[in-house]
């Protein structure tokens, strides 16, 4: 990754990871996903979402409105 990248999401639920993940694509917000889980045992790891430290705040902002809603 030659940009900056933040990680603003961690979540053992993969669903909920891709969820906001769609939601911060629908704001022209680029995220990546890195699935950090334990490939034989789905339950030890986290998912991590990021997003490019541009688009940090924007991201952030979302996701206290969506929470607060």
């Amino acid at each position: 990754m030659s940009k900056k990248w933040s990680k603003i999401f961690v979540s053992t639920d993969p669903i909920k990871v891709k969820i906001i993940s769609q939601m911060l694509e629908e704001n022209n917000i680029t995220t990546v996903i890195i699935n950090k889980q334990d490939s034989s045992y789905n339950m030890f790891g986290n998912i991590e979402l990021y997003t490019q430290d541009i688009n940090y705040e924007s991201a952030v902002k979302i996701l206290k409105n969506k929470e607060n809603e």
